[in-house]
């Protein structure tokens, strides 16, 4: 698969900039992070944005929360009955953001980007979770975190002045891959649940013979050797790569889990992973979406300041969430 020009431009400055794929180091790996996170273009203005934490069993979870600005307001028409039930008088969706990373990168800083667009355009609220990394926090850490986060905010929506039935969850490469275990472990919770899962490359299986892995086990951004790396690290010397909670596309029964919209880079080794995820969602009935984009890596959507198909696919999984929401 040929790599969209501006992609190809993008990655040639970074190499010459000494942004090759990095050292498979944590600080090697979490340096190169920091610099992915500075291609994201002009800062998106939202209405607020304040940090909190999240009190959970485990401890307390910081959690960096996005509001949109304001609709504006026309002129009054003083024969009019207001509508108590128009957009602005309404709690507001929420979008639980799970960043990318390798579960070992990424804070509540290094994709800002993705949680603003998804605030401004889709008009929700953005909780993202700072979940903890490996290797100092291995699995089931990150798991842990990221369902009691999305716990918390189905049970507390309305002290954010979000609305309880209209949670959703996105996730990125390995936020991809949490926001898959939360949908299946939250299915059949009692109370609300979340009604819509975007899945971005996700990682889904830890074993994986695929010929997307194998055709683009070089990269670009991500190799097949950092993959192994990220897992070995994420699940330490004892991890079990087949456990469900680690592998979600191991999960014997996927039904009943919130319906998805999976969208995978062409030239990515994880692009069959979310082809498979995509047919065992639908072979368990779960409505979902698959696009494809084509002509971009791994961690694509980094790339909003110089490529326009990221741009493009950043605000197509906004249009995807705004959607779910209406139809919620």
């Amino acid at each position: 698969m040929t790599l969209d020009p501006q992609v190809r431009e993008l990655l040639a400055r970074l190499t010459d900039e000494g942004g090759g794929g990095g050292p498979a180091t944590v600080a090697g790996q979490r340096a190169q992070a920091a610099r992915f996170a500075a291609l994201a273009g002009p800062t998106v203005r939202v209405g607020r944005v304040h940090d909190r934490t999240v009190p959970t069993a485990q401890g307390p979870v910081p959690v960096r929360v996005y509001t949109p600005e304001p609709e504006p307001e026309s002129a009054p028409d003083p024969d009019l009955v207001p509508d108590p039930n128009r957009d602005q008088d309404r709690a507001l969706p929420v979008t639980v953001f799970l960043h990318g990373g390798g579960w070992v990168l990424g804070d509540l800083d290094s994709q800002d980007h993705l949680a603003r667009v998804v605030c401004a355009r889709a008009r929700c609220l953005v909780v993202s979770v700072d979940y903890r990394l490996a290797p100092e926090h291995p699995f089931p850490a990150a798991v842990d975190d990221a369902e009691a986060v999305t716990t918390w905010v189905l049970d507390h929506a309305g002290e954010l002045g979000g609305d309880p039935d209209r949670v959703a969850l996105f996730g990125e490469s390995a936020g991809g891959n949490l926001a898959a275990v939360v949908a299946q472990s939250l299915r059949s919770r009692p109370g609300p649940r979340p009604v819509f899962q975007v899945l971005v490359h996700p990682v889904v299986d830890r074993a994986d013979d695929s010929e997307s892995m194998r055709v683009h086990a070089d990269g670009p951004v991500l190799t097949a050797a950092q993959m192994d790396w990220f897992w070995d690290t994420y699940l330490g010397p004892d991890g079990e790569g087949s456990d469900p909670r680690a592998s979600p596309l191991r999960s014997p029964d996927l039904r009943g889990v919130a319906p998805a919209l999976v969208v995978s880079a062409a030239v990515d080794p994880l692009r069959d992973q979310g082809t498979r995820y995509v047919a065992a969602l639908r072979a368990a009935g779960v409505a979902v979406d698959h696009v494809v984009v084509p002509g971009v890596p791994h961690a694509f959507l980094s790339f909003t300041g110089d490529v326009d198909r990221s741009r493009r696919a950043l605000e197509d999984v906004a249009d995807a969430l705004a959607s779910a929401f209406a139809r919620a």
